[in-house]
């Protein structure tokens, strides 16, 4: 039982840690033209 106070701030932590990776990728503008990288592939540039 002593356990769940170890893992339970570790994984609110954790899940703090992922959206704030999500926030900065969408702020920076990651998201925004998806279907580019995939083009940019097939063509041969």
């Amino acid at each position: 039982m002593d356990i769940l106070y170890l893992l339970i701030p570790l994984s609110v932590a954790l899940v703090f840690f992922i959206l704030m990776g999500l926030w900065w990728a969408i702020d920076r503008g990651q998201f925004e033209d998806i279907e580019a990288e995939g083009e940019r592939i097939l063509r041969n540039d």
